[in-house]
């Protein structure tokens, strides 16, 4: 059985970055969803956009916990640039399961660990081919409304999976959290 991990707190609400800490004995003393802008500046690229917000996350909790540590992560889907969000309706999820259908394209998690000591950020990148879609498995799949509050439209771990064809890099990422990353940043924490 797990145990808290005192002096941790996770700003998120996805139930899907604790079940992954959870896998690895790690549970935060606090959750803290933070309310922050997630627009995209002016040609600002996947990385530095996916960063920036996985910062502002954790910076915005931290004024609330400044005598604990604090772990964000933000998970984008990219393709040449191109940033996918969460769709905002069954046409804009169709019309991004549309352009991934038969292709690849990238998964990036950035990971922040904040402190009164410490301001740590790191990323991860994986890449993820799609079979080619019907249009009958669009309409299966846009019918779960897995896809809702989901970067990129679609859940890896969920109905959606049956679409990969193949991954290069970590599955927990794609999923919301490359565990192997942060741990390591914990450890660095000393909160494990």
């Amino acid at each position: 059985m797990s145990k808290i991990t005192k002096g941790l707190v996770l700003a998120s609400a996805s139930s899907r970055r604790l079940e992954l800490l959870n896998k690895i004995n790690i549970v935060p003393e606090i959750i803290q969803a933070a309310n922050i802008d997630e627009t995209p500046k002016k040609k600002e690229k996947p990385i530095e956009y996916c960063k920036r917000l996985a910062r502002e996350k954790g910076d915005f909790v931290f004024q609330n916990y400044p005598d604990m540590t604090v772990l964000s992560a933000d998970t984008i889907v990219f393709c040449s640039n191109k940033i996918f969000g969460k769709a905002s309706s069954d046409e804009e999820a169709r019309s991004f399961l549309n352009f991934f259908s038969g292709r690849k394209h990238s998964v990036l998690t950035a990971i922040y660990l904040r402190n009164k000591n410490l301001s740590k950020i790191k990323y991860s990148i994986s890449k993820v081919t799609f079979i080619r879609l019907e249009k009958k498995d669009m309409d299966i799949y846009l019918a779960t409304r897995e896809w809702e509050n989901k970067a990129g439209a679609y859940a890896i771990q969920g109905y959606a999976e049956r679409f990969v064809k193949t991954i290069n890099g970590s599955y927990s990422n794609i999923v919301g959290l490359p565990l192997q990353q942060a741990f390591n940043l914990l450890k660095t924490s000393n909160l494990i």
